[in-house]
């Protein structure tokens, strides 16, 4: 049946002309169908993931994110958080968690957990030539989550829809590309404690904000092209701050967008002509100074493609970084991850 499946995933990403590239990183690639009912469409995710896995994993995650008396305290709380959020991805949850035989609070605790600790670095590029280039690092301090890192393929209709690069039993997305349309990334804005992520839980249940992640992928299957996926980002109520950096497929087509919990703090474009040709977002403000001991901005004077992806590769990962997405919405066959563990070996062994 795996065999089948992953044919089958070929065959879609042929379609899109991405086979390639997600293919060669040996990372899973899991479809799902939005034609199904949001209770089935993880059902993929027990032949690619191992079920003792997601438990530990999430035992590891839970344990570092919620104190062990809160976990207790909440976790009948966190079961009526299910009505609050959005009815869609409340039913995937519950599915996930059928799916994996995981307890539901866990499962739910675990994607707002995720919410709130993307230590990213990200970048968005426009070349000599014209073309935008978007990369970007995804941190996280438990290298378990490279065995949970996947591809998603969402497809409907028949037809693939978009895709992105997540961890299993997360129905958000901080990492997606819409094909010939647009590429996004999320960056955590500033520093988070277990205090403010229960703040920010109370938010998505009594105010009924979307959590960060979750806009990403809404945007990505109902935004028609850039500027429909900036306003969407720009505006749309959220639970907490984050940085959004979004590329599109025509020269100029690049921002980033610092978003307060009501609207946009700040967007910050390309601006080409004016030497503003790449824009790199961590998760400090760009009008701030960067930390002194660790400065993950980009600095480089050369602004050819190769140029561009190989500094932002090698200079901005740090020992947190889990995986690398290299992607281009003008030519969705280069999209590319890579977890960075079995790049770092491979580039010793080539020094």
């Amino acid at each position: 049946q795996l065999a089948v499946i992953m044919v089958w995933s070929s065959a879609l990403l042929v379609l899109l002309g991405l086979s390639g590239s997600l293919w060669a990183q040996q990372t899973p690639t899991v479809l799902v169908n939005l034609d199904l009912s949001p209770e089935q469409r993880w059902e993929h995710l027990q032949q690619a993931f191992d079920t003792d896995l997601m438990k530990k994993a999430a035992q590891i995650l839970i344990s570092s994110q919620v104190p062990n008396w809160f976990h207790k305290a909440i976790s009948p709380i966190v079961m009526s958080l299910e009505k609050h959020i959005p009815q869609l991805y409340a039913r995937e949850i519950r599915g996930i968690a059928s799916t994996m035989k995981m307890k539901l609070a866990d499962v739910v605790i675990l994607n707002f957990a995720y919410e709130f600790t993307a230590y990213c670095t990200s970048i968005v590029a426009q070349d000599k030539n014209g073309n935008i280039y978007h990369g970007r690092n995804f941190d996280f301090p438990h290298s378990v989550l490279r065995n949970l890192t996947m591809n998603v393929v969402f497809f409907k209709n028949g037809e693939p829809a978009y895709f992105g690069t997540s961890l299993a039993g997360y129905v958000g997305l901080w990492t997606g590309m819409s094909p010939y349309k647009f590429t996004v990334s999320g960056n955590q804005r500033g520093k988070t404690v277990w205090s403010n992520w229960w703040k920010n839980v109370v938010s998505a249940v009594f105010v009924h904000r979307f959590p960060v992640s979750w806009l990403i992928r809404v945007t990505l299957e109902e935004a028609k092209d850039f500027e429909d996926a900036v306003t969407r980002l720009s505006t749309t109520p959220l639970i907490t701050g984050v940085y959004y950096i979004v590329g599109g497929v025509r020269a100029g087509e690049g921002v980033v967008i610092t978003r307060d919990r009501k609207g946009p703090a700040d967007i910050w474009p390309l601006e080409p002509l004016n030497g503003g040709w790449y824009r790199v977002q961590t998760n400090v403000d760009h009008w701030l100074p960067p930390p002194k001991k660790l400065n993950r901005r980009l600095v480089t004077s050369q602004s050819d493609d190769t140029a561009i992806m190989f500094n932002f590769y090698y200079y901005t990962a740090v020992i947190t970084t889990i995986y690398t997405t290299l992607m281009s919405a003008a030519t969705p066959r280069e999209y590319t991850t890579i977890l960075r563990e079995k790049v770092l070996k491979l580039y010793l062994k080539c020094y």
